[in-house]
């Protein structure tokens, strides 16, 4: 069995490096993804407590005139 040239060897190192690269970019973008649609999530959460509690002064102000 002939032996493996040292450019096959280097380019099989390359490419398994590269392969790791992309799998840790995808999921770094993947969580970023998560962590986006989550902060969005918190925001309209966030909102709709400001609204309730404009509503909840509003009424205390009117309870108290």
């Amino acid at each position: 069995m002939a032996r493996k040239s040292r450019l096959t060897q280097v380019a099989v190192k390359i490419g398994t490096a590269m392969g790791k690269a992309d799998r840790k970019v995808q999921k770094v973008a993947k969580a970023g993804t998560l962590a986006k649609k989550e902060l969005d999530d918190i925001a309209k959460q966030v909102d709709a407590l400001k609204r309730q509690l404009q509503k909840t002064a509003k009424r205390l102000k009117r309870a108290l005139t």
